[in-house]
């Protein structure tokens, strides 16, 4: 009980101190458990969801009028399907709609809201009273991030013609749900669909193959061995639309961004619990200087230096502890802000479930950090005699240099007198410096990463894989494409064009997506980062992910594969792309004329100059509509496909600068305050000799300052140097090796200022306390 009352006294003889370290820790639980919460949470979240609609784990869908008996038939007998079924639909290949603050282009998959279907039978989550007849129901992505909501005119345009609808519902669907996989899904009422299936006639007509397996992790391997065992073209030939999907990439797609969100989190509540123990260390060895004689009293009057030891442990550990508590709880409170990031990313709706396994973790975590250093730094106690802990801790005569002596020092009194105290308290600097460099390099990496995804977004786009056209021409598969590509080329604004297809292929016996160019050089987005694009016709380039799949490197063949016939190519070079998992190869139209010989080439890259896209795209479908599938807006389709990660991104950076604003400010008020009340006999003989309450805060302050500055600097460097380095590590997983984000100096000079800044006016104000400090304050005391 006296160990009890020790600790509790000692709470309330620094409650501002106290209050710091809690808002410190409970920030860092709070952080740390709604990551760790996600991160564990997530892939059974999306398999929960996938199992909770019945949804498929592998869908294809292709044009009706090239659908066969034998594709069907595949999946129904194939080793571990358990269930599988097919349905018509209406298939758009290239429709358009309003997404967000955008236009997006992507195929869309229509069904008949009414039909009876084993597979994602409709569940919607929310819906209007009344259905009217031109009602849509839409996933749910399109309400999170798309910016729509209930009894909305939804727009859809398709072969230059719109059809106009009034959302009656959101569904959720873990597939065709959201606009990062090019195909999405909607479901009309019967009239609604029957009407507008009559209306675009038979080329619209879809058919959406389903199956569902024993083992969900199979659906990759499912589709790679349809592929081989199917030569579909999407490969050059008939048929002219193909799209296909499996369960175990569409989890990899939907959770990559939301992990790494999850797992920056993480990373700043280490940052913030770092900070807390360096907090934790200055406090004790503060608590220990300045209550030296009080512990020598303790000594002389029983208490044992176990019993002073246990009572500071207990201190910090009633505030790690309680500390780590509230922040675990509140989390459930911040949780829905971080849940409608995870839906904006999914499409899906993230529920708040409790666990305590995940709770417990977190807080016994922050504890066990905290008691360690807790002890590390209280265990000179031990040592500490009492006769010496009354005398101050003085053990010997020991006078330290004096820096900076003011008879021979050059510079502002001021200024000497706040570089004395600088050096007087080295260790409280180090500490302050530490801290600083741990934010700053925190905030660098935000900003960095906002910067790229938001404003100047040509590395993002670059790490995604996409090209970076201006518009995209999609041919007719009969038609003579050398002339339109000669046509193309003498428009006016036309800088250059290229082609740059995109089929599937197998790869020493698994399936991959392969680009196909005529020359990569034309590319804007070179995605090799390592070795070279193939220019031969036996040459191939592949992605790392691929090249670690096959246990394969530049200088080594491979075998590739289209229907019966195979060709070798010899790799020049490893790529990397976010797209497709990662998992991406590319070879030259004369390559993969040896696997297709008639094969051209249908998707026209069109780079404009002194034009705007869409008066381009106005011009081009009067002279050439006819002798297209579609064509595209670049700028529009990626703008669109960005917005979610924007908004996901922007969240997060508003978070760490809030937190390392909130930091400044709690680490300089401790900081500060303790040296006033540590000084305040000093202070109180200086006003008497006539220094004014500004001169001493604006040595206080000037104290400060420089640490500050080396701390920011330091952290700002470190920002600059690393923040590729740390995002390559955290993207490795999702295919990506080398991360060239641009890292924009006047920005971060503005950051790095903003701190310091930050920092001074923090301290000025909390040195306002010297205001109460008078001569005859300390006299009559």
């Amino acid at each position: 009980m006296k160990i009890v009352n020790l600790a509790l006294a000692n709470i309330k003889k620094g409650k501002s101190a106290a209050i710091s370290l809690f808002v410190l820790i409970f920030i860092a639980g709070l952080l740390l458990n709604v990551g760790m919460t996600v991160i564990t949470k997530i892939n059974t979240f999306y398999d929960d969801k996938v199992e909770e609609l019945h949804d498929a784990h592998v869908s294809i869908i292709m044009n009706s009028a090239d659908y066969k008996q034998p594709y069907e038939d595949f999946l129904k007998t194939y080793s571990g399907v358990k269930e599988a079924e097919t349905e018509t639909i209406i298939l758009m290949g290239a429709s358009k709609f309003r997404f967000g603050d955008s236009d997006l282009n992507i195929g869309a998959a229509l069904l008949n809201a009414d039909a009876k279907r084993k597979f994602s039978p409709l569940k919607l989550i929310e819906k209007m009273d009344t259905i009217s007849n031109d009602g849509i129901y839409v996933s749910y992505s399109f309400k999170a991030s798309g910016g729509y909501k209930l009894s909305d005119t939804f727009t859809i345009t398709y072969q230059d013609m719109d059809y106009s609808y009034r959302i009656a519902g959101f569904f959720e669907a873990t597939t065709m749900g959201t606009n990062n996989n090019g195909m999405m899904k909607f479901l009309l009422p019967d009239a609604a669909y029957h009407q507008l299936s009559d209306k675009l006639g038979d080329t619209a007509g879809g058919t959406l193959m389903s199956s569902i397996l024993t083992d969900s992790t199979q659906s990759t391997e499912l589709l790679n061995d349809y592929n081989k065992q199917f030569t579909h073209p999407d490969i050059g030939k008939t048929p002219q639309y193909f799209w296909g999907t499996d369960i175990e990439m569409m989890k990899s797609v939907s959770t990559m961004t939301i992990n790494i969100i999850a797992m920056i989190l993480v990373a700043f509540a280490a940052v913030i619990v770092i900070v807390s123990l360096i907090v934790i260390k200055f406090r004790v060895t503060n608590s220990i200087d300045d209550g030296m004689v009080n512990i020598g009293v303790l000594k002389a009057v029983g208490y044992t230096s176990r019993q002073i030891l246990a009572s500071i442990t207990l201190q910090f550990m009633l505030i790690a502890l309680s500390a780590g508590v509230v922040g675990v709880g509140i989390s459930y409170a911040a949780m829905p802000v971080f849940g409608g990031i995870i839906s904006s990313l999914s499409g899906l709706l993230w529920t708040q479930s409790f666990d305590v396994s995940i709770n417990i973790a977190c807080i016994l975590i922050v504890a066990l950090l905290v008691l360690t250093v807790t002890l590390l730094s209280s265990i000179r106690i031990r040592k500490l005699h009492p006769v010496a802990a009354l005398r101050g801790g003085i053990m010997t005569h020991s006078f330290k240099n004096n820096f900076f002596p003011l008879e021979k020092a050059k510079g502002g009194l001021h200024f000497m007198l706040a570089c004395k105290t600088m050096i007087t308290n080295s260790k409280q600097n180090i500490m302050i410096a530490l801290i600083m460099v741990a934010i700053t390099f925190a905030s660098v990496f935000s900003i960095v990463l906002y910067y790229n995804v938001a404003v100047n977004k040509t590395a993002f786009i670059n790490l995604v894989g996409s090209e970076k056209s201006s518009v995209v021409v999609q041919s007719k598969p009969d038609i003579d494409n050398k002339k339109l590509l000669v046509d193309i080329e003498q428009m006016d604004g036309v800088e250059k064009i290229a082609i740059l297809d995109v089929i599937t292929t197998t790869i020493d016996e698994q399936s991959f997506y392969t680009n196909i160019s005529d020359d990569y050089a034309k590319l804007e987005n070179n995605t090799v980062y390592k070795g070279r694009y193939p220019q031969y016709d036996n040459e191939i380039a592949v992605s790392g992910a691929v090249a670690k799949l096959l246990h394969k490197s530049i200088g080594d063949t491979v075998k590739v594969e289209v229907g019966d016939i195979s060709y070798p190519f010899l790799i020049t070079g490893l790529s990397q792309s976010i797209n497709y998992m990662g998992q991406i190869t590319s070879l030259t139209i004369p390559g993969v004329q040896h696997l297709i010989p008639d094969y051209t080439g249908k998707t026209i890259n069109v780079y404009l100059k002194e034009v705007d896209n869409a008066s381009f795209i106005r011009d081009f479908k009067v002279q050439y509509g006819d002798l297209i599938d579609d064509i595209m807006d670049v700028d529009e389709m990626l703008g669109s496909q960005s917005s979610i990660y924007i908004s996901a991104v922007f969240a997060v950076m508003v978070m760490i600068l809030a937190i390392t604003t909130l930091v400044v400010t709690l680490i300089l008020y401790l900081v500060i305050k303790t040296m006033i009340l540590r000084r305040k006999r000093e202070f109180g003989i200086l006003k008497a000799t006539g220094y004014t309450t500004l001169q001493l805060m604006t040595q206080i302050a000037l104290s400060f300052v420089p640490i500050v500055i080396v701390g920011v600097l330091i952290g700002g460097v470190l920002g600059c140097l690393y923040t590729n380095s740390m995002l390559t590590l955290l993207l490795s997983s999702a295919g990506i090796y080398n991360v060239q984000f641009i890292v924009n100096i006047p920005l971060i000079i503005v950051l790095c200022t903003g701190i310091i800044v930050l920092a001074y006016l923090v301290s000025m104000l909390v040195a306002r306390r010297i205001k109460r400090i008078s001569a005859y304050g300390l006299i009559t005391e």
